[in-house]
């Protein structure tokens, strides 16, 4: 029997294993972080009279790493006040601790020594059923528990973090030989369904999936780089989107994650691999021996194969030549190929324009990807029985958009064996035979299945009811109605969907008129509606380039139309006598955030970036973002002896100052979350938890929501708002023109020119709301920050 899991103890304080404690803290995990116990005193500890045996001295190291986290960017917390779930302690006066946890994380350094003996240590305290892991990238599993008992192995396992842990989707789990089946499959639906991760199986071999092949292609970029002569902004040029790969491509990524443990991971590779042919591509260039050995290992140390410097024009960026170990301003690269790639729609189209032409990047590319996608193929049976879970790892760890068997039929198989083996490589027979079969790629697609090569025949992807796709279900042909815009659609149990798949998922006239559609097509046939789609962003405001448009042509009639369409679509989703969940993820701003308002529940993901941003084009929230938050504060404070100017002064700098949550938990901070609203940690399962929260509504029978009045601050309110505007304005925070924006805002917030106390119809503050907005519009400056954002993708200050 092995426990379940609600409280754990991290051990090993560093950048791993405190980012880990935050991620457990930040799913509701309590636990405690232990490190060793320091051997001396710092000058300012001695100057305060502690001694070593003090508590504060004793657990510096893990109170030390709980503080930094909450200093750290990107944050490895959801929310600061999720730190108070890490209890700092130390591993002598801790020890006992680790009995009464259900989960020990080792996160120590990497080293088989050190951690055979702390495994030991944890032994000597471990209740029986306890799991306990090991976060290393490399080590082997069932060496580290050589000597220890049959009982202790059993509930022993590899759990491989990425960094950083909280955005990092991927998750090793890599089973010991006498590790417990009950125990794998609880930690796989543990580790996806509460920390939100995607799981893949791994075996016990040299940096097991996601480091051997991604480590493999990085030495092999390395390789041909060196050999032909290739320079770091070629390189990065073919390797990064053209290939399906991250902005980052090859050497942003290594100075990211270090050189010295890059070097590190590579050379365990080296020492652990058996074949000639191997050590050959994971030995380690002299010129990455020489730049660690200098110290230039990336951006913690301010340079690597890139350097940041400052001149007279700014800062510049400067790239490394590997041949003179130099740096020199960067070059842009352009190509035939590269621009086909760029002009292709979709990875598989970007990755085969690329290949397929014939210029020097296209010849880089081709040799580039090859050796992946052999290597990739070698290794099936070694380092994971599936090709699914090595495609999963490549996305999931390294951020492709496409894992090598998957580019390896977007290529086209047949057609790239053949050239392989006519430019003389070794093709794996696996792959061969199944050519041979009649295969013509390692997956296939029918409505609502996906099926993948699996010993020798087709395999059937197994479908989890808790991952609703949206995609599968279009192609399942369950879409009832649709424009250039959204799509409702059936996602079963009689529950829709509204899905936005315009530019950026911006609202305008097409999404707004679907809206309308859906709530008169869902209060006829199904049981409620739920808002979310699968796009790059939820939604990132109105269609603005429609409204300078607008504008520019003093077409006012049309402009005050356009919110009052917003406006009115917004409340007829919000006065819908059927439940609605909105299920927002990344960013979610201006517009976006307002049509989340409206629904009876929001159902963030945890990487949400909600906010009320309008003021950075010039303008305010008109599509009902004021008139929701002053509702808000009017609901939170429903006793009229109670102040509401405190949350009012709160909420007019969230908006004024256009904050953005750093997580769907922020929003909590920031005033946005409803007592009903909650986290989905799981990315993967927020459409599936918003349709179960709708279900649960309407089971419990739902009633709409009727209109409610609204207790405003109030003139005497305003003066205030607008006296904390002008403070800034004389401070310099501020300009001109960003207090005239305020005040409007301070006047619709307020409630207008209204007594204290008074409760206003919902209809009256949406009505200031379109008037502060349309006399906003026609302010020049305003024209000013709307076109700067539309043309270069940033409002000018002005």
């Amino acid at each position: 029997m092995h426990k379940k899991i609600r409280t754990a103890a991290v051990i090993g304080s560093g950048v791993m294993g405190s980012a880990i404690a935050a991620h457990l803290a930040g799913v509701g995990i309590s636990c405690w972080l232990l490190d060793i116990v320091p051997n001396s005193l710092t000058a300012e500890e001695g100057a305060a009279g502690l001694s070593l045996q003090h508590p504060k001295v004793r657990n510096k190291l893990a109170t030390g790493a709980i503080a930094k986290l909450k200093k750290t960017n990107p944050a490895p917390l959801y929310s600061e006040v999720f730190a108070d779930r890490i209890t700092p302690g130390n591993l002598e006066d801790h020890l006992g601790e680790l009995a009464k946890v259900d989960w020990i994380i080792e996160v120590v350094v990497e080293r088989l020594d050190v951690k055979k003996s702390l495994l030991a240590t944890i032994e000597s305290v471990w209740t029986p059923g306890t799991i306990v892991s090991s976060n290393t990238s490399g080590i082997s599993i069932n060496e580290m528990v050589s000597d220890r008992s049959d009982a202790f192995k059993a509930h022993f396992l590899g759990t491989h973090f990425f960094n950083p842990p909280r955005y990092m989707k991927l998750l090793e789990i890599i089973p010991g030989e006498q590790t417990n089946a009950e125990v794998v499959q609880y930690m796989s639906e543990f580790c996806e369904k509460i920390l939100g991760k995607g799981v893949v199986i791994a075996k016990d071999t040299p940096n097991f999936i996601a480091n051997r092949i991604g480590t493999y292609g990085l030495m092999a970029t390395l390789s041909e780089m060196l050999e032909k002569g290739y320079t770091v902004e070629e390189i990065e040029a073919v390797t990064g989107p053209a290939m399906g790969r991250p902005k980052s491509a090859t050497f942003r990524t290594l100075d990211l994650v270090g050189l010295d443990t890059f070097v590190h991971v590579a050379q365990n590779v080296y020492d652990h691999v058996n074949t000639e042919e191997e050590k050959k591509i994971f030995h380690i260039p002299d010129v990455l021996r020489e730049m660690v050995a200098r110290g230039w290992t990336g951006e913690k140390n301010g340079q690597g194969f890139y350097k940041k410097v400052k001149d007279e024009s700014g800062k510049q960026i400067l790239a490394l030549n590997l041949a003179t170990l130099e740096y020199a301003p960067t070059k842009k690269v352009s190509s035939a190929s590269l621009e086909a790639s760029k002009a292709a729609k979709g990875t598989a189209a970007k990755v085969k324009a690329l290949i397929s032409a014939n210029d020097r990047y296209a010849e880089l590319a081709w040799n580039l990807l090859k050796p992946v996608l052999l290597y990739s193929a070698q290794l099936l049976g070694e380092i994971a029985d599936s090709i699914v879970e090595i495609d999963n790892a490549m996305k999931w760890g390294f951020n492709w958009n496409l894992g090598p068997f998957e580019l390896w039929d977007a290529i086209g198989l047949v057609k790239s064996v053949q050239r392989m083996e006519s430019e003389g490589n070794l093709v794996p027979g696996w792959v061969k035979e199944w050519i041979a079969n009649g295969h013509t790629s390692f997956y296939k697609s029918e409505p609502g299945s996906t099926f993948y090569y699996s010993e020798g025949k087709y395999k059937g992807i197994e479908s989890k009811p808790e991952i609703i796709s949206l995609k599968s279900l279009k192609e399942q042909n369950k879409v009832i109605i649709s424009n250039s815009g959204a799509s409702l659609i059936d996602i079963g149990d009689d529950i829709a969907c509204l899905e936005f798949h315009s530019n950026n998922n911006a609202i305008g006239e097409d999404i707004l008129s679907m809206i309308s559609r859906s709530v008169d097509e869902v209060r006829n046939n199904y049981r409620g509606l739920v808002l979310a789609n699968e796009g790059r962003h939820f939604c990132v405001g109105a269609n603005l380039m429609l409204l300078l448009m607008e504008i520019q042509d003093d077409e006012w009639d049309e402009v005050n139309h356009i919110i009052k369409t917003f406006q009115d679509t917004m409340m007829k989703l919000k006065w819908f006598e059927k439940p609605v969940v909105a299920a927002p993820h990344s960013m979610t701003l201006g517009g976006g955030v307002e049509a989340c308002l409206p629904a009876d529940q929001i159902a963030f993901s945890a990487e949400t970036y909600f906010g009320l941003v309008e003021v950075g084009v010039g303008l305010i929230p008109a599509g009902g973002g004021c008139k929701e938050v002053a509702l808000m504060a009017s609901k939170h404070l429903p006793n009229p002896e109670h102040d509401l100017q405190p949350l009012m002064n709160q909420y007019f700098e969230t908006i004024g100052m256009a904050k953005v949550s750093t997580s769907g938990h922020d929003t909590k901070r920031l005033g946005f979350m409803r007592s009903g609203d909650f986290v989905v940690v799981n990315q993967d399962y927020r459409v599936y938890e918003a349709k179960q929260a709708v279900l649960r509504m309407d089971a419990a029978g739902y009633k709409v929501q009727l209109p409610e009045k609204i207790r405003v601050v109030g003139d005497t309110g305003k003066a205030i708002l607008q006296t904390a505007a002008y403070t800034m304005r004389q401070g310099g925070y501020i300009s001109k023109h960003d207090q005239l924006i305020a005040g409007k805002l301070a006047h619709v917030l307020a409630g207008g020119n209204v007594p204290a106390g008074t409760y206003v119809t919902e209809q009256y503050m949406l009505d200031l709301e379109r008037e502060a907005f349309m006399s906003l519009c026609g302010e020049p400056k305003t024209q000013q920050r709307m076109q700067s954002l539309l043309t270069t993708g940033k409002a000018v200050r002005n």
